[in-house]
C-alpha cells in the first residue's frame, strides 16, 4: 500500500444537489451545542489512531477520511447520552419544514453504510458505472460522471454509496462525495482484517452472528476506518524501513552499529579470518600511523541487482575493540548472533546504535514505487558516531573491562600503577579512533573520557 496521500487515494466524486442539501442540514445539527460531546466521541471512535497518537502521529487523516467519518456520524452513531442518530432527529424531531426533494433522501442516506466496492469493466457508451460489494457481493449502478474516465476495473473504491429514492432493492445509486481508492491487494487486506475483528468479537461476546455485511458495516463501520488508519499507517513504517542511506559517494551508509571490547586480538582476528562469508581487507592508511599491526578489518558483501557484491557490513578489529557497522538492524541481528556463537565471552558486548540519520522526508518521497535513497554528509556521520560513542565510552568507565582483569576502569584507575594501566587503554582506543577509520575525523574526544575516570 502506498501512502495513501491525498494526490494518490483520495478523491471527491459529485453529490446530487438534493442529498447534498440534506448532508449539510445534518452537519449543522452535529456542530450544535447539545451534541458537541457526542460528536467528539464518534470522532474519537472512527479516527481513533490518529487521536491516541495526537501530536507524535507521523499522519494527520485524510480529507476523505474526516468526510466518512462525517457521514457515520450523520447515519450511523447512537449517541451514549440515549439520543437518537442525526438522521432519526431531522426525520423524526426537527419540525423545520424539510423539501420534499431533499427528505426523500432520509431513509436512503439511514440504510446506507461504508463499503468496498469493487469496479467492474465499463460497458461502451454506458451511462452507468457497476461496482460490487467486496462484503456481500452486491452490484451498485451508480452515474458514470461519478468517477474518472480512467477509472479501472478492479480497483475498490472505500466509500459511502447511496440508493436512489424509490424501489430499495433497486441497484441504481449514488455516491456520497468521499472515496478512497484502493488496489485489489490493500482492499482485501482491509476487508480481511475488519473481518478478523470480526470474528474476535463474536467469540468474546459470546454470539456469534453478527448479521451480514450490511448489518455489521452499519455498526461498526468505524472498524474500517480505523483499520485503514492502521494500514497508512504501516505502510509508512515499511516505507521508512526501506530507505536506502547512501554516503557522498554513492556506497551504502552504515548508520547501524555495535562496540564489543575484547583482550584476545590474535583469536578475535583470527576467528574473524575464518568465518564463512567474510573476507578481509586492507586497513584503512590509519593503520601505518598507530605503530601497531593490531589493526584488521573484515566485510561481508552481498550482490545487487544495481551493484557487484556490494559491501553490507564491515568489522574492524583493533588491539582491544571490534567495531560492527551494517547497514540494516535485521543484519545487525544476525551477525550478532554469528559472533557470540564463534567467540562466546571472549567479546563483551558494549552498545549498539540502530537510529538513522535524522532527516525530514516528504509523504510523496516516500509513496514512491522505488526505495527512497537518502545521502548522508560527513558532518552527518560524524555527529552520529559522536552520539554513540559518548554513550558506550562513558559508560565503559563503570563497566568491567577485560583488559584489567575485569575490573572496571574507574576503580583500577585510583592507583598509580593503575591509571598508567588505564591511560594505556584510553590511548590505544585513541589512536584507533572509528571516526578516523571511516572518515578524516575523530569521532569522539578522549579526553572527556579520561576526565571522566579521574585521569585529568
Amino acid at each position: 500500500m502506498k501512502l495513501a496521500n491525498e494526490r494518490v487515494a483520495g478523491r471527491s466524486a459529485p453529490v446530487n444537489k438534493d442529498l447534498a442539501r440534506l448532508l449539510s442540514r445534518l452537519d449543522e445539527l452535529s456542530v450544535s451545542p447539545g451534541f458537541a460531546q457526542q460528536r467528539r466521541i464518534a470522532f474519537g471512535r472512527a479516527l481513533q489512531v490518529y487521536v491516541e497518537l495526537g501530536n507524535q502521529s507521523p499522519l494527520s487523516p485524510l480529507r476523505e477520511e474526516v468526510e466518512l467519518a462525517d457521514l457515520l456520524l450523520y447515519a450511523d452513531f447512537y449517541p451514549e447520552d440515549g439520543q437518537l442518530t442525526l438522521i432519526e432527529q431531522l426525520r423524526d424531531v426537527i419540525t423545520e419544514h424539510i423539501p420534499e426533494e431533499e427528505r426523500v433522501w432520509l431513509d436512503p442516506l439511514k440504510h446506507s453504510y461504508l463499503d468496498l466496492v469493487e469496479v467492474l469493466a465499463r460497458q461502451p457508451s454506458s451511462v452507468r458505472r457497476t461496482l460490487r460489494s467486496i462484503g456481500n457481493g452486491r452490484l451498485y449502478e451508480i452515474p458514470a460522471e461519478s468517477l474518472d474516465l480512467d477509472a479501472e476495473s478492479g480497483q475498490v473504491l472505500f466509500t459511502r454509496l447511496v440508493r436512489e429514492p424509490g424501489d430499495p432493492e433497486s441497484a441504481l445509486a449514488v455516491l456520497a462525495g468521499p472515496l478512497l481508492v484502493l488496489s485489489d491487494r490493500d482492499a482485501r487486506a482491509l476487508y480481511e482484517t475488519t473481518g478478523e475483528e470480526r470474528r474476535e468479537m463474536e467469540v468474546v461476546g459470546g454470539s456469534f452472528e453478527l448479521g451480514d455485511w450490511p448489518e455489521f458495516a452499519k455498526r461498526f463501520g468505524h472498524l474500517l476506518l480505523k483499520n485503514f488508519a492502521r494500514m497508512r499507517l504501516a505502510a509508512l513504517l515499511e516505507a521508512v524501513s526501506e530507505i536506502r542511506f547512501r554516503t557522498e559517494a554513492g556506497a551504502p551508509y552504515f548508520y547501524v552499529m555495535a562496540l564489543y571490547e575484547h583482550h584476545e586480538f590474535t583469536f578475535i582476528a583470527g576467528g574473524m579470518g575464518e568465518l564463512e562469508g567474510w573476507l578481509e581487507e586492507a586497513p584503512p592508511r590509519l593503520a601505518a600511523s598507530t605503530g601497531s599491526e593490531k589493526l584488521r578489518r573484515f566485510v561481508q558483501r552481498a550482490k545487487t541487482d544495481t551493484r557487484a557484491d556490494e559491501v553490507r557490513a564491515r568489522v574492524t578489529v583493533t588491539a582491544t575493540e571490534l567495531f560492527l557497522e551494517c547497514d540494516s538492524q535485521e543484519r545487525l541481528d544476525a551477525i550478532k548472533h554469528r559472533l557470540a556463537a564463534t567467540f562466546g565471552y571472549s567479546l563483551h558486548f558494549r552498545g549498539e546504535s540502530v537510529q538513522p540519520p535524522t532527516r525530514q522526508v516528504t509523504k510523496d518521497e516516500l509513496s514512491g514505487t522505488e526505495p527512497l535513497k537518502v545521502v548522508v554528509t560527513a558532518e552527518e556521520d560524524r555527529a552520529l558516531l559522536k552520539a554513540f560513542f559518548e554513550t558506550v565510552y562513558l559508560e565503559w568507565a563503570d563497566r568491567e573491562s577485560p583488559a584489567l582483569g575485569g575490573d572496571t576502569p574507574r576503580h583500577v584507575a585510583r592507583t598509580p600503577a593503575g591509571r598508567d594501566r588505564v591511560a594505556g587503554l584510553i590511548d590505544a582506543m585513541e589512536r584507533c579512533d572509528f571516526g578516523l577509520l571511516r572518515g578524516d575525523t575523530a569521532a569522539f574526544d578522549h579526553n572527556t573520557l579520561r576526565a571522566h575516570v579521574g585521569l585529568c
